[in-house]
C-alpha cells in the first residue's frame, strides 16, 4: 500500500477523528470539523463554483488534460502543491464518504453535513471524468519534481500538467482498486442522502463505474465467472503496481507493499454498496496472499 502520509490525507483522518468526538465539550470539535472541511474547498482545482467559501481561491488546472485530448479538470490538489495524485485523493474520499456513513448524524448536528457531501462529490465528479474507458484511468496530473521547485499559487501555475493514466498495457492495480472502493462508498452516502431522483442518479452513475455486471469468464486464480467493477475487474484482472507504469509517482506516492491489500479494500466496499457475496467470497481467497 502506498505511503499515504501527506497531508492531503492527514486530514481526512483528522476529519473521521473530529466527528467521533462530537459530544466533548472540552474543546470545539464542531469548528475542528468545519476547518478541515474549509481545507477542502481550499485544496479544490478546476472551476470553482459559486458558494465556494475560501474566496481568495480562484478558477485553476482549466486545461487539465488538454493536451492529452481528455477532460481533466476539477479533483483536489495533493497538499501544498499543484499536483492532482489520483492514489491519495480516492483514499480521502474513501475514508470521508465512510466517516459520513459512521456519524452522519453528528455531522448533521454540527451543520456540516452539506459541506461534508460536497467535499465527496468533488472527488467522485473527478473520478467519473478521469475513468475513460473500462480499462483506462488517468491518475496524476503534473509533475511533483517541478512544480515543487516553483512557488505559485494555482491560478497562476506555468508548471507541466502532463496527465498520466494506468490501461491494460500499463497496469496500475492500487489505483485502480482504490478508486473503485472510493465509488462504491460515495455511491452508499448518495443513496442514503434523501436528496431525491438527483442524488438516487448519481448514486447509480459512480455504481455503474464501481461495480455493472458483466458476464466474462477470466482465467486468473482469484477470478470469479461473475461480474465485478469495471474498475475493479480492471485493477484485478490486468494486475501491476502502479508506480512502474507511472514511475514519477515513485518520489512521492510509491506502492510500499503492493496491491493485494487495495483489492481486497475494493472487494469489500463493493460488497457493501451491493450487497453481493462473490466480493466477500473474493475477499476469502485474497487474504490468503496478504
Amino acid at each position: 500500500m502506498s505511503d499515504v502520509s501527506g497531508r492531503f490525507v492527514l486530514v481526512a483522518a483528522v476529519f473521521m477523528a473530529t466527528a467521533t468526538a462530537m459530544a466533548a465539550a472540552v474543546h470545539d470539535y464542531g469548528e475542528a470539523l468545519s476547518k478541515s472541511l474549509l481545507y477542502f474547498e481550499a485544496q479544490r482545482s478546476g472551476r470553482l463554483p459559486y458558494n465556494q467559501r475560501v474566496r481568495w481561491r480562484g478558477h485553476s488546472g482549466l486545461t487539465d488534460g488538454l493536451e492529452q485530448g481528455v477532460d481533466l479538470v476539477g479533483g483536489y490538489y495533493d497538499a501544498g502543491d499543484h499536483v492532482k495524485f489520483g492514489l491519495p485523493m480516492a483514499f480521502t474520499i474513501t475514508m470521508l464518504s465512510w466517516s459520513v456513513l459512521e456519524y452522519g448524524e453528528e455531522i448533521a448536528g454540527a451543520g456540516e453535513l452539506a459541506h461534508a457531501l460536497h467535499a465527496i462529490k468533488w472527488g467522485t465528479d473527478y473520478f467519473i471524468k478521469a475513468h475513460t474507458h473500462p480499462t483506462v484511468l488517468w491518475t496524476q496530473v503534473g509533475d511533483g519534481d517541478s512544480d515543487h521547485y516553483c512557488w505559485q499559487r494555482p491560478e497562476d501555475m506555468t508548471t507541466s500538467r502532463r496527465a498520466y493514466k494506468v490501461d491494460a498495457e500499463n497496469p496500475g492495480s492500487e489505483v485502480a482498486a482504490e478508486t473503485a472502493a472510493a465509488m462504491a462508498a460515495a455511491s452508499i452516502v448518495f443513496r442514503r442522502a434523501g436528496g431525491g431522483a438527483g442524488d438516487a442518479h448519481y448514486a447509480h452513475l459512480l455504481l455503474h463505474h464501481a461495480q455493472q455486471a458483466r458476464r466474462r469468464s477470466r482465467s486468473l486464480p482469484l477470478a470469479r465467472k461473475k461480474g465485478k467493477s469495471l474498475l475493479f475487474e480492471f485493477g484485478d484482472k490486468y494486475r501491476g503496481r502502479y508506480d512502474e507504469s507511472v514511475e514519477v509517482v515513485k518520489n512521492y506516492y510509491p506502492s510500499s507493499s503492493g496491491y493485494n491489500d487495495e483489492l481486497l479494500w475494493a472487494a469489500l466496499w463493493l460488497h457493501r454498496a451491493t450487497g453481493r457475496r462473490e466480493y466477500l467470497d473474493y475477499t476469502d481467497d485474497i487474504i490468503g496472499v496478504l
